[in-house]
């Protein structure tokens, strides 16, 4: 059994890079952006109306009241995408549409509100004087050209997916999606929906692995469920090893009559790196690699591979893709968490903002079989050892789960 933090600086020096490969951005969400997103022209690109209304030289609305109208010449109109070549002269004015470019001689917008209304006159009537900008959104306020908008690394949301459309990118760079086995093992095991016979329980685990994968931004391309036999484990490891970039199983991997799933993988040339971790739950973790293919073999009780993936397996899939590791936030506990005297204690956990601070407190089931636990946690807590119980007040690391939302 190894120290927690030993165990998770010798999978970092086996993590490899996976390739780049270029997607249309309508197939782009969830991806590792694999270039940084420049600016290739500045945002807004020229001065443009904010409001539907009239350009015009503020200068020319100076007495403007409800009681005593300015009366301007109305010259044309600019909408967006059809604007106006036009230059205001004194006591002129444009018809300006939302979008619409800055007639030039304008420095002002009169919404149509303010005034006399939209006609086919050759006049208007404003009934309000006007600031200089006054509804104007200048070129450049948001984005200078060349700004970096999103960078390298980045996961692919609706919000990068609008801002690449908006600066004209039709496809991106990012990295290709890890290729993923996944199985579980067990003569107890029955998909849902069947019936249990006596002994018997519904596979919950590859469902979960499954879920995660695909949130991670992976791709599955083997998933079975594997009895408890070292030749049908054997060749669905063999076809495993020789396509994917990451082995994941659930069960198999303890000290059981029928765990088989270790003895296979050094049958099969898996170098292993080490097989018990110091933390709960999860003590035995699997990490080995057979070329360039990481192995990671997990518990069978289902929060310990539910945590187990989050911890382990979650932040290797980002950084192969090419994502910077997310730093866990730090919260206040509102009551005890248990601690262990030499191994990293994991639970799932509660967290919310109180009083402007982050505060939070661990699932009430503690059991590695109470999957259950999982239901209203939106994180995992994460505690080194210790002689005795973390009290309320004291700190400990919050990891939150990327698709909750603090409280």
């Amino acid at each position: 059994m190894i120290p927690f933090q030993e165990a998770k600086s010798i999978i970092q020096k086996h993590i490899p890079q996976l390739e780049e490969t270029l997607v249309s951005l309508n197939k782009s969400d969830n991806r590792i952006l694999a270039q940084d997103i420049k600016a290739p022209f500045p945002m807004p690109q020229f001065d443009n109306s904010a409001m539907d209304g009239f350009a015009v030289r503020c200068q020319d609305t100076e007495s403007a009241t409800d009681s005593h109208p300015v009366t301007l010449k109305m010259i044309g109109v600019s909408s967006a995408g059809s604007p106006c070549d036009l230059t205001l002269e004194p006591g002129e004015c444009v018809q300006c549409m939302t979008g619409a470019e800055i007639p030039k001689g304008a420095n002002a917008i009169v919404i149509v509100e303010d005034t006399s209304g939209f006609s086919n006159g050759d006049s208007v009537q404003v009934y309000q004087k006007a600031y200089e900008g006054k509804h104007i959104r200048k070129q450049a306020e948001e984005i200078q050209k060349n700004d970096k908008l999103i960078a390298k690394g980045t996961r692919i949301t609706p919000s990068e997916i609008g801002t690449m459309a908006t600066f004209g990118y039709g496809k991106a760079r990012v990295s290709k999606k890890p290729r993923i086995a996944i199985f579980g093992t067990g003569n107890e095991l029955v998909e849902p929906g069947k019936k249990l016979r006596q002994g018997q329980i519904f596979n919950s685990n590859l469902y979960v692995f499954t879920e995660l994968t695909e949130k991670a931004g992976a791709k599955i391309i083997m998933r079975e469920v594997i009895k408890d036999d070292k030749e049908s484990l054997r060749s669905f490891l063999s076809a495993a090893l020789e396509t994917s970039d990451m082995v994941i199983s659930s069960g198999g991997v303890s000290m059981g009559r029928f765990d088989y799933v270790r003895d296979v993988f050094k049958g099969l040339g898996v170098q292993e790196h080490f097989w018990k971790v110091a933390q709960k739950p999860g003590r035995p973790l699997f990490f080995g690699t057979a070329n360039s293919t990481l192995i990671f073999g997990l518990p069978g009780n289902p929060v310990s591979s539910y945590i187990g993936f989050m911890e382990w397996v979650w932040p290797v899939l980002e950084s192969m893709m090419g994502k910077p590791e997310a730093t866990a936030l730090t919260g206040t506990l509102v009551e005890k968490f248990p601690r262990e005297k030499i191994k990293y204690r994991f639970l799932f956990g509660k967290a919310w903002m109180e009083d402007g601070k982050l505060v939070c407190k661990p699932s009430a089931k503690m059991g590695s079989h109470m999957l259950s636990s999982s239901l209203q946690a939106n994180c995992i807590l994460g505690s080194e050892m210790g002689d005795s119980a973390l009290e309320a007040g004291e700190e400990i690391s919050v990891n939150m789960l990327p698709w909750k939302t603090i409280l």
